[in-house]
Parts: structure tokens; C-alpha cells; sequence
């Protein structure tokens, strides 16, 4: 499941957009303090911090947050599993991103680096993966995957268009309509690995 994720916009621009969305509390940082490691990057790993965004007050309130929590058994806990869950009562968050990555097994058998696919939604710079915050640390919420996953993984991460945002936030549509898979379309798909060797730019 997707354990890398890019997070390529400046800030700054997303508070602007946020501003400008019906229905989307306007953004702004937890205790009115930039962080210094909210700067674009194109990899938030398993462990690192990444952006997250909750609702408080009238406003979408932003923290940088370590992705995954500790299982009992000690591992990360980065995904997990959306259908049949009751969240009304849980911590739930958004995570700012402009693509993630999936990666396949090469099709050559010498070849031991993964081929590295990465996705980003259709018609939008940037986007929300559904979230829950736990131990003072962000999952991502995963659903079965839609037509454009099928072929690289039999899960995929639940995302929303920015404007879909406060409706995951507030619960103010059923969860089984926000974190369900994405239609035929939504996501477009670049390989920029295959068989050990980048792709052509």
C-alpha cells in the first residue's frame, strides 16, 4: 500500500485556494506558527512528518505530524482499512498531497528495484487523503481500489478533490460516499521506474 507520497505545492498557495472554496473553513497553522519543515517536497516517507489538516473552529487548522503510529506489536500503523468502520468518533484529519507513489514488481526477474508508478488526480495540482490521528501521529484511511488502481495494487488510499475536504472533516456526508474508490479517470499515471532504470522525462 502506498508507504510515499509527494507533497509538491508551496503552503502559502493552498491557504490562498482554501480561501476562495464554498464550504472550506479558511486555513490557517495550529497556533498561528509556521513550522520550518512545511516546505515542498516530493517524498513524505513512512516516519517523516507530513502536513495534516483538522477542523477547529471556523478554521482548517494546519500541523506538520509524524505519519504512522505504533501498533502493540511496535509497527507502523500508515494504513488502514475504511470499510465497515463507525468514524464519527474518531480524530479525523486531511493530508495535503499532489500525487503518491505504487510500486510493482520489475518484470525482469535480476532486477531487484521495484518498478515506481507515481499518481496524481485528474484535473487538480493538489488533493486530500483521508485521515485519522491517533498517539499524536496521522494514517491514512484505504478502500478497495478503482479502475485505474486495479493494475498496480488491490488497495488504494482514499482521496478527495480540495473542495470535498469539510464533508470528511464534519461528517457532513455518509463516510461510505467520501472513502470509497475512485472512478474510472480520476487518477492519472506516470511510471517513472521500470526494470531498474528511470524513465525518459
Amino acid at each position: 500500500m502506498c508507504n510515499d507520497y509527494a507533497r509538491e505545492i508551496e503552503v502559502g498557495r493552498v491557504a490562498r485556494l482554501t480561501k476562495e472554496m464554498e464550504g472550506l473553513p479558511p486555513f490557517e497553522w495550529q497556533g498561528h506558527k509556521i513550522p520550518n519543515d512545511a516546505g515542498a517536497t516530493p517524498h513524505v516517507k513512512i516516519g517523516e512528518k507530513g502536513l495534516v489538516a483538522r477542523l477547529e473552529g471556523d478554521f482548517l487548522c494546519g500541523e506538520m505530524m509524524t505519519w504512522a503510529w505504533k501498533s502493540p506489536q511496535g509497527r507502523p500503523v500508515f494504513n488502514f482499512i475504511s470499510e465497515k468502520r463507525d468514524f464519527s468518533n474518531s480524530d479525523r484529519c486531511l493530508i495535503l498531497a499532489t500525487g503518491f507513489y505504487e510500486y510493482t514488481t520489475p518484470g525482469l526477474d535480476k532486477v531487484k528495484l521495484k518498478d515506481q508508478h507515481l499518481f496524481t488526480m485528474e484535473g487538480y495540482p493538489w488533493f486530500w487523503i483521508a485521515g485519522i490521528v491517533k498517539q499524536g501521529c496521522f494514517t491514512m484511511l484505504t478502500t478497495a481500489p478503482g479502475p485505474d488502481m486495479k493494475p498496480y495494487h488491490d488497495r488504494q488510499i482514499c482521496i478527495l478533490p480540495p473542495e470535498q475536504g469539510a464533508a470528511w472533516l464534519r461528517l457532513s456526508r455518509p463516510s461510505a460516499e467520501l472513502l470509497k474508490s475512485a472512478p474510472k479517470g480520476t487518477l492519472s499515471v506516470k511510471t517513472l521506474r521500470r526494470n531498474g532504470v528511470p524513465a525518459a522525462s
